[in-house]
C-alpha cells in the first residue's frame, strides 16, 4: 500500500465521499425495485448530470473548513474547534444553498447554535442517534499531526453540536478511526477486528474536556455509563457487520444486513459493508451503496470515504471527479491533508 502522503488519501476520501453523496442523492427514499425500475443494472448506475451533492457534502465540507480554521491559529484544542466549527455549522443552515433535504436534528441544532450566548450543549440534541453527525466526520480522519486524544475528542465534539446521543458520539468517533486506519494502510479484512478492539477500549471513557457537561443531559447515573451505552450499540452492529460479510450475497441489498442507515451505527456498518464487498472495486462499491432502500447518499458518501481513504485519489475516474460539486473546495482541503 502506498504511504498516506504519495497516494492522497485525503483527495481521495473526499472525492469518494461526494461522489457517493451524487450518486445516492437521487435514490435516496426509493426502494431498491424502484431504483433498478428507473435507472437498470446497478452496476450500470450513472453518475447525475450535473452531479449534485447533499447536505452530507455541505456539512463535511463545513467541518473541514472550521477545523482547518481552528488549527491554523495554533493546536486543537476544544475551545479553539467550538466556534469555528459552530460559526461554519450556521453558515451552513442559513445559506441558500441548504436546500438538500437537510435532516431535522442539524436544523433544530443549528437553530439553537446560532444564539453564541448559549453553550453548545444546549443546542445538543440528546436523544437524536441520525447519521447527520457521522457522515460529516471524514476530515478528522484524515487530518495529519492530531493525537489519538485530539481525534476522538474532536470526532465526538462535532457529533455533539448536533447529535448529542452517545451512539452518535461512539459512531463519530469510529467512523473517524476507520477513514484514519485505511488512509494509514490497515487492509479491509483486519478492519472490523482492529474498529471492535478501539471500540471494548474506548467503552467507558468519556472525553469530558471536549464534551464538557454534556452527559448530564441524558438520564444517565454518570459519564461513563452514558458512553459505554454508544459503544455497546456500536459492538453490536459490528457483530453484524462481520456476520453479513460472511453470508451476504453482492447482489442483494446491503441495508437488509446491517440497517438501512439512517441511524449512525447503521449507516457506519452498512457503509463499511459496501466498501468490504468491494474494496478493489471503487466505483461498483459506490453503486452498490447508492442502490439501497436506506439513507442511500449517506450510506455511499460513506462508502466513498473509506474507498478514497484506502487506494487514494487514483481510484475515481477522472470523468466523475471533475465534475463532482464543490470540486474545488474539495480539492482545497484535500491537498491541504495530503501535504
Amino acid at each position: 500500500m502506498a504511504t498516506l502522503v504519495h497516494k492522497q488519501a485525503a483527495t481521495g476520501a473526499l472525492t469518494g465521499l461526494a461522489l457517493g453523496d451524487a450518486l445516492g442523492y437521487p435514490t435516496e427514499f426509493d426502494s431498491v425495485s424502484s431504483i433498478l425500475a428507473k435507472h437498470g443494472d446497478w452496476r450500470q448506475l450513472a453518475l447525475p448530470t450535473p452531479a449534485i451533492v447533499s447536505d452530507d457534502t455541505q456539512m463535511t465540507l463545513a467541518l473541514g473548513q472550521g477545523v482547518r480554521t481552528a488549527m491554523d491559529r495554533g493546536l486543537l484544542t476544544p475551545k479553539r474547534m467550538e466556534r469555528p466549527v459552530r460559526e461554519e455549522f450556521v453558515d451552513w443552515y442559513q445559506s441558500p444553498q441548504n436546500n438538500r433535504a437537510p435532516g431535522r436534528t442539524c436544523l433544530k441544532a443549528c437553530s439553537i447554535l446560532k444564539d453564541e450566548a448559549r453553550p453548545w450543549q444546549d443546542a445538543s440534541q440528546i436523544h437524536s442517534k441520525g447519521c447527520g453527525a457521522n457522515m460529516r466526520v471524514a476530515p478528522l480522519g484524515l487530518i495529519q499531526g492530531l493525537s489519538d486524544e485530539q481525534r476522538a475528542g474532536a470526532a465526538q465534539l462535532q457529533s455533539g453540536l448536533t447529535h448529542g446521543h452517545p451512539t452518535a458520539l461512539a459512531a463519530s468517533d469510529l467512523t473517524a478511526h476507520a477513514v484514519r486506519l485505511l488512509a494509514q494502510g490497515a487492509e479491509p479484512a483486519g478492519l472490523v477486528g482492529l474498529l471492535r478492539s478501539y471500540a471494548r477500549e474506548n467503552r467507558s471513557h468519556y472525553h469530558e474536556r471536549w464534551l464538557g457537561d454534556l452527559w448530564r443531559r441524558a438520564q444517565d447515573p454518570g459519564p461513563e455509563q452514558f458512553i459505554a451505552r454508544g459503544w455497546d450499540e456500536c459492538l453490536a452492529i459490528l457483530d453484524r457487520l462481520e456476520h453479513a460479510l460472511r453470508t451476504v450475497s453482492p447482489e442483494t441489498d446491503p441495508c437488509l444486513a446491517t440497517g438501512e442507515g439512517w441511524i449512525a451505527e447503521e449507516a457506519l456498518a452498512t457503509g463499511l459493508l459496501c466498501f468490504l464487498l468491494f474494496a478493489d472495486e471503487p466505483v461498483t462499491a459506490l453503486r452498490r451503496a447508492a442502490c439501497t432502500a436506506g439513507d442511500s447518499d449517506s450510506i455511499a458518501c460513506l462508502t466513498g470515504a473509506f474507498v478514497g481513504a484506502y487506494l487514494g485519489a487514483e481510484a475515481w475516474p477522472t470523468e466523475w471527479a471533475d465534475r463532482v460539486e464543490y470540486r474545488t473546495d474539495l480539492l482545497t482541503l484535500g491537498a491541504l491533508w495530503d501535504a
